[in-house]
């Protein structure tokens, strides 16, 4: 099954909590603390794979979390760190948050994108020791990893893309020159999803992928062209086929104007790729007057290379001529020459907003007041509200981050609720603090 569009959620691992741990040896009394850190989760990356050609793995699974990392422990160590989750996809994959912000474009082998990062490990006690403090009790929790909603978007990535309308004979074209075994029957759309095939000829390769029918209207969306104009993006020729028989249900001519203007419509840099024109089914009675007409109409027209030549994709007439051609047309246009990555979008706000750790947001609520920041929310993760040392060093960082003033100039009452993160205060005025949460 070919899947070419998907949603997934993916979610860095957890991690690990930081030990409050002491040194206890013999003839060693007052032994100092020595709890390790916890260790990192592991993000999420995707990895292209060129071995893959559809999004098929992703249709039934949509989560995907990685490894959390390992606690402390006494002693001094640290936990290990989450293992990567790699995810491979398809070359030519195009990822793009919920926003629609194109992220990551893996248009070459092996390229990888961290798209979820794994949560930072909690510090142990070791790291609270002071002059101040010679034998603080707490350490922190591992904070949560990176939860996203991305959109998989694939992009086929093919030497020679085969458009042409309903019935020309594409699909019956790449089963005679590839090892492809498309559906193929006498009627329309009879290719419902793109179909790959290799194409080996005198010691050369290349691939192609015949696209599904493409209407009058298919860059607005009508017939199945509109969902797959995009797969010609990132061919370096396209191959219009064209039913010249005298049967042919749209005249050669017409034909040929009606997919170069969904085209242009849908694309205008698309529009202007090198074209080689093919008319099929020369083999019938009458067909060879419909392909002298469209030689002598286009011969002049820009974007059209090499000659328009006539094949019979039943009979194999033509066929190794036109092979001949598109070989030597791949050496003047390879695919890297019109193969342009997409431009990321949203990664520089996104780790923007990660490094600003101090500033602190407040919004008032019918009845509580939400407080929003990547360190205080990162701080109330990390801290065991059940040690009450740990909670006293929360009151004093928030404090020192100026929550107090700005709760105030937003209206705050002795007994309102405060919202930070996924825990919940209740306001004391006269403490200048927080308690009771749940």
């Amino acid at each position: 099954m070919f899947v070419d569009e998907v949603t997934i959620e993916v979610i860095g691992g957890r991690g690990g909590n930081g030990a409050a741990s002491f040194r206890r040896e013999k003839y060693v009394p007052h032994g100092g603390p020595d709890g390790g850190d916890g260790g990192s989760g592991g993000p999420v990356v995707l990895v292209a794979d060129e071995s893959l050609n559809t999004l098929l793995d992703f249709k039934y699974r949509r989560h995907w979390k990685a490894s959390n990392g390992a606690h402390g422990q006494g002693g001094n160590r640290h936990g290990r760190r989450g293992e990567d989750l790699l995810l491979p996809v398809p070359v030519g994959t195009v990822v793009k948050d919920e926003e629609g912000k194109i992220i990551a474009d893996l248009s070459r082998p092996g390229m990888k994108k961290e798209v979820a990062a794994g949560g930072p490990g909690g510090k142990g006690n070791r790291r609270f020791a002071s002059s101040r403090r010679q034998a603080p009790s707490f350490a922190e929790k591992g904070e949560p990893g990176e939860v996203r909603r991305l959109n998989l978007e694939l992009k086929l990535m093919a030497d020679i893309g085969l458009v042409g309308l309903p019935n020309a004979g594409k699909s019956t074209f790449l089963s005679v020159v590839s090892s492809a075994k498309p559906k193929i029957a006498d009627y329309e759309f009879t290719t419902l999803h793109p179909q790959l095939g290799v194409v080996d000829h005198k010691e050369n390769s290349f691939v192609v992928a015949d696209l599904p029918g493409i209407i009058k209207g298919a860059s607005q969306g009508a017939g199945l062209g509109y969902r797959f104009l995009r797969h010609c993006e990132r061919t370096s020729i396209l191959l219009h086929l064209i039913d010249v028989s005298p049967w042919a249900a749209v005249d050669p001519l017409e034909a040929f104007y009606g997919i170069d203007r969904e085209l242009s419509e849908y694309s205008p840099e698309l529009a202007q790729r090198p074209t080689v024109v093919v008319g099929n089914k020369v083999d019938l009675e009458g067909a060879s007057a419909n392909l002298e007409r469209l030689q002598k109409e286009l011969e002049s027209y820009s974007k059209i290379v090499g000659p328009i030549l006539g094949v019979s994709a039943v009979t194999g007439k033509g066929m190794q001529e036109l092979l001949d051609c598109l070989v030597e047309l791949l050496e003047e246009y390879p695919r890297d020459k019109f193969m342009k990555p997409e431009k990321d979008e949203g990664e520089k706000d996104r780790w923007k907003t990660v490094s600003e750790k101090d500033e602190v947001f407040v919004e008032k609520k019918e009845d509580y007041f939400i407080v929003k920041g990547k360190g205080i929310e990162s701080l109330v993760a990390r801290t065991d509200f059940h040690n009450e040392e740990a909670v006293q060093r929360f009151w004093n960082i928030t404090r020192k981050m100026g929550l107090d003033e700005k709760l105030q100039e937003m209206g705050v009452q002795p007994g309102d609720t405060v919202v930070i993160g996924d825990q919940e205060f209740t306001f004391f005025e006269e403490k200048g603090n927080y308690s009771g949460q749940t």
